[in-house]
C-alpha cells in the first residue's frame, strides 16, 4: 500500500516534470501499466476539508479520494493500493497530459476546452457544484452585486478565475482579482483580511470556512454564478481505462439506488432474485469482461468503499464540516429529483 503525497503545497510546473516514471507506452494500456506497477497513481488537490483531507499520520480521506479507492479496489479487490499525488491547479493537467498521473480525482470542472484541447476525457460528473463568493459577516454585503470595486482573491489557472472575470465584465463591477497558485495561501490572505471577498465552488467555499479558527463570522453570498460539473478525468485515447473509472463511480450510484451498502452488501448478494443485482455483482453474466477485470469488481468496490450516499454522507453531508446536504439539490438521486444516476447494468 502506498499513500505518499508527491506534490508540496506550493508545487510548480518542473515538479511536475520531476517524476522519473513516463507516461504509457502506446504497446501498453493504462490497466496493464497500472497492474504491473501494483497501485494506482491518482491525483487530488491540496489537502482540504470535505474532498481530500490529509491526517496527520499521512492517511487521505474525503469524497473525491473515495473515487480513487474505488478504482483501487475495482482493479486490486482492495481500495488502498494507491499512490496520491497532491497537486495544486497550476500542475494538475500537465501531470496528467505526462502520464505521471493514472486520473486525476480533485474538483476539476467539466468544460469544452479541457475536454478536447488538453488530451484528456472527461468521465462523468460526481458531484453538482457553482461557483459563489464569501464574505466577512461584519462587512455587511448581502450579495454578490454588491462587490463593486472589490478585491477578491481566487485561485489562478482555474475556470473560477475566467468566471470571476466574466461576471465582473457582464455587470459593470470592475472586481480586483488578487491571484494565487497556493489555495492555503490565498486561504490565509482572505482570512487575514487581504481581499474583501475569496471566491471559489460554493462547496470549496465550505471547505475554506471549515478551515478558519472561527467559521461563523463568514457568509457564502447567495448568487451562483457558473455550472461547476465535477468529476475524474482521465487522459485520451484509452478507453478501456476510460470505462473502468466511469463504471466504478456509477457502481456506487447505482448501489446507493438499490439500498446496497458497504454493511448490507452480502446479505443482499446471497438473497437477491433481481437480475440486474445479480449481473452488477458477477453472480450471472460476464460484464467484467469488457473493463478486464474480476467478476466481483463492483462487489469489492461497494464492500470496502461503500455506496455513493455512504461516501456523500461521511465528507459533504449536514453532519460533516461542509454541512451541504443532499435534498433538493441536483446531487440526490435521480429517483429523488436530483441528478445523480447510472446507467443500466445489462
Amino acid at each position: 500500500m502506498k499513500k505518499v503525497s508527491l506534490f508540496g503545497l506550493g508545487a510548480g510546473l518542473l515538479a511536475a516534470l520531476a517524476f522519473t516514471s513516463g507516461p504509457a507506452s502506446a504497446q501498453q494500456s493504462t490497466l496493464e501499466i497500472v497492474k504491473s506497477r501494483g497501485h494506482l497513481r491518482c491525483q487530488l488537490g491540496t489537502p482540504a476539508p470535505g474532498w481530500y483531507m490529509l491526517s496527520d499520520s499521512g492517511k487521505w480521506s474525503g469524497f473525491d479520494y473515495e473515487n480513487c479507492r474505488a478504482v483501487s479496489a475495482a482493479i486490486f479487490g482492495d481500495p488502498d493500493k494507491i499512490e496520491v499525488q497532491s497537486v495544486t491547479s497550476a500542475v494538475r493537467f500537465t501531470a496528467m497530459s505526462n502520464g505521471e498521473s493514472d486520473m486525476l480525482s480533485r474538483t476539476t470542472t467539466w468544460t469544452l476546452f479541457r475536454d478536447t484541447q488538453l488530451g484528456l476525457d472527461f468521465t462523468t460528473v460526481s458531484f453538482y457544484d457553482g461557483q459563489g463568493f464569501m464574505v466577512l459577516n461584519d462587512a455587511g454585503i448581502k450579495s454578490a452585486l454588491e462587490l463593486k470595486g472589490a478585491t477578491v482573491c481566487v485561485a489562478t489557472g482555474t475556470t473560477t478565475e475566467l468566471n470571476l472575470t466574466d461576471y465582473s465584465r457582464t455587470n459593470g463591477l470592475d472586481i480586483q482579482p488578487v491571484v494565487f497558485e497556493d489555495s492555503n495561501v490565498r486561504d490565509n490572505t482572505f482570512f487575514t483580511g487581504g481581499c474583501d471577498a475569496i471566491t471559489n465552488d460554493k462547496s470549496s467555499l465550505a471547505s475554506t470556512r471549515a478551515k478558519a479558527p472561527d467559521t461563523s463570522i463568514f457568509t457564502i453570498l447567495p448568487e451562483t454564478i457558473s455550472k461547476e460539473p465535477l468529476g475524474p478525468v482521465v487522459r485520451q485515447n484509452d478507453s478501456q481505462w476510460k470505462d473502468i473509472v466511469l463504471w466504478s463511480v456509477f457502481a456506487m450510484i447505482q448501489a446507493e439506488e438499490f439500498g446496497i451498502t458497504s454493511a448490507n452488501i452480502d446479505k443482499v448478494v446471497s438473497e437477491t432474485t433481481n437480475p440486474e443485482i445479480k449481473r452488477m455483482f458477477g453472480i450471472e453474466g460476464d460484464l467484467n469482461k469488457g473493463l478486464g477485470l474480476d467478476p466481483k469488481w463492483a462487489y469489492n468496490i461497494i464492500k470496502t468503499v461503500g455506496n455513493y450516499g455512504e461516501n456523500y454522507d461521511e465528507f459533504m453531508g449536514a453532519k460533516t464540516v461542509m454541512n451541504i446536504p443532499r435534498a433538493g439539490s441536483p446531487n440526490a438521486l435521480w429517483t429523488n429529483g436530483g441528478l445523480i444516476y447510472s446507467p443500466p447494468f445489462r
